[in-house]
C-alpha cells in the first residue's frame, strides 16, 4: 500500500523506533556508498543488534 498524503493516522509500524537518531562519522565517501546498498537502513539495523548481542554474550 503506498503513501498516501494527508494521512491522518501517520506513520505507523510494528517495531517503533527510537525518537533520537543514533548518529557517527564515518570516513569520506562512506556515507554514499552506504547509501547505494540496496535496504542499508534495516541491515544496518540488524548488524547493531548482533553487536549489541555479541557483548552481552561475553559478559
Amino acid at each position: 500500500m503506498p503513501f498516501r498524503k494527508n494521512h491522518k493516522l501517520g506513520f505507523t509500524s510494528d517495531h517503533p523506533f527510537d525518537k533520537d537518531p543514533v548518529c557517527f562519522k564515518v570516513a569520506p565517501g562512506v556515507k554514499d556508498k552506504l547509501k547505494a546498498v540496496p535496504d542499508w537502513q534495516e541491515r544496518l539495523r540488524e548488524l547493531v543488534n548482533e553487536l549489541i548481542q555479541s557483548v552481552d554474550s561475553c559478559q
